[in-house]
């Protein structure tokens, strides 16, 4: 499988790197161990899946929930080298099976205790963050996947590439054996908002937010597909809690309105779902407004959109996740009328509710059911023969 990078405008952003008592942080001046080789992250081995601002390839930077990199290697060192981090970053860096949690922040970079070290090479005021692989690498060969598991508006960093063993060889991972292309466009639902937290939703980290289990990411793997996400916490088709609505956002780099556009040629997906329609409910109903009247043109509007710029793709129209999808009668009417009027004359559009909710946001329980329940549905279309 051919490596997919986006090119974009680089957007730069600067750490105050600081210590913190989760984990051991260790400064020092030179790129060490000495011996070792520094592997770029320009170097074509590394595989990248996901949406990258890669305008500067030395130094990819990586946005979107569920971004992966890529890359086998040999020798008993692994170091991932980091810049410029902002707000907050989750990763689930996996070597061979196994999968540490590890954050980059604009404050300090973070492991859980007692499951890996960091180091802080100085670099003017943009220092490289260094996280050392903690297990044992014996011999042959050894794979490592870094994957965004914190949303895009959560924050964002740059990969620079990975500190090796002198002696070390860099290898492409196996190719790929995905049976189709899918794109999920949504909210804190989707883009598994709180799945890890306890009884009570909290923002304050992103350490319990973890879109590798949210419904999105169980469906891709349980089916096999190449996943790419565009999902927003509080995004609605109207005006809501995030300070952008999707029309603003879908296609660009960043979940930013003034963020460069991405090529939305450059990856096709086959599939692609959209659940949007909570926070155009919550926020309006929590503010004593009525349900938003832009809602329903909004999106026909918005779902005529994704048509134009993937003709070819089939489009399922996501309800559900949590109370307003499940029991807004004022979301329901106008859901259902735009699915009317979308999927008259467009064959390629079909619906699904989902019947399992939540309350809170859905917590990775869940995210299990409500991925059930459109595996399952998604088994018996038409539309999925010869993708299954």
């Amino acid at each position: 499988m051919n490596l997919r990078r986006l090119c974009f405008r680089l957007v730069p952003s600067f750490a105050c790197v600081l210590f913190c008592a989760q984990a051991a942080v260790e400064n020092r001046a030179s790129p060490a161990p000495a011996d070792g080789q520094f592997v770029p992250a320009s170097d074509a081995r590394f595989f990248y899946e996901g949406c990258f601002d890669s305008n500067d390839p030395a130094r990819p930077v990586v946005i979107w929930e569920g971004s992966r990199i890529s890359v086998d290697f040999t020798g008993p060192l692994l170091v991932l080298n980091f810049v410029s981090p902002s707000e907050q970053n989750f990763f689930d860096v996996t070597v061979d099976g196994e999968t540490l949690v590890v954050g980059l922040a604009a404050v300090a970079p973070t492991v859980d205790p007692g499951q890996g070290t960091w180091m802080v090479t100085p670099r003017g005021s943009d220092p490289v963050l260094r996280f050392v692989w903690p297990r044992t690498l014996g011999p042959g060969r050894h794979s490592v996947e870094v994957y965004k598991r914190s949303e895009a508006s959560a924050g964002h960093v740059a990969f620079v590439g990975v500190q090796l063993a002198a002696a070390a060889s860099v290898l492409k991972p196996a190719e790929r054996d995905y049976r189709f292309r899918l794109q999920f466009i949504g909210d804190s639902i989707t883009a598994g908002a709180c799945n890890e937290d306890g009884s009570t939703d909290q923002w304050e980290s992103r350490r319990t937010h973890n879109f590798a289990l949210s419904y999105a990411a169980v469906v891709a793997k349980s089916l096999r597909a190449d996943l790419h996400c565009m999902a927003v916490s509080g995004m609605g088709i109207t005006p809501a809690w995030a300070d952008v609505t999707v029309s603003q956002v879908w296609d660009r780099a960043y979940p930013r309105p003034d963020a460069p556009r991405v090529n939305l040629a450059a990856w096709l997906p086959d599939v692609v779902c959209i659940n949007l329609g909570e926070n155009d409910d919550s926020f309006g109903r929590s503010h004593g407004h009525p349900f938003p009247a832009g809602y329903r043109p909004g999106l026909v509007a918005f779902v005529r959109s994704v048509r134009a710029a993937w003709p070819n793709a089939h489009i399922v129209l996501l309800r559900g996740g949590m109370y307003g999808g499940a029991k807004s009668d004022e979301l329901r009417d106008a859901w259902t009328a735009a699915v009317k009027e979308l999927e008259t004359g467009d064959a390629a559009i079909s619906h699904f509710v989902f019947s399992h909710w939540s309350g809170n946001h859905p917590r990775v329980a869940d995210d299990r059911a409500m991925a059930g329940e459109l595996v399952a549905w998604l088994g018996q279309q038409p539309f999925m023969r010869g993708r299954l």
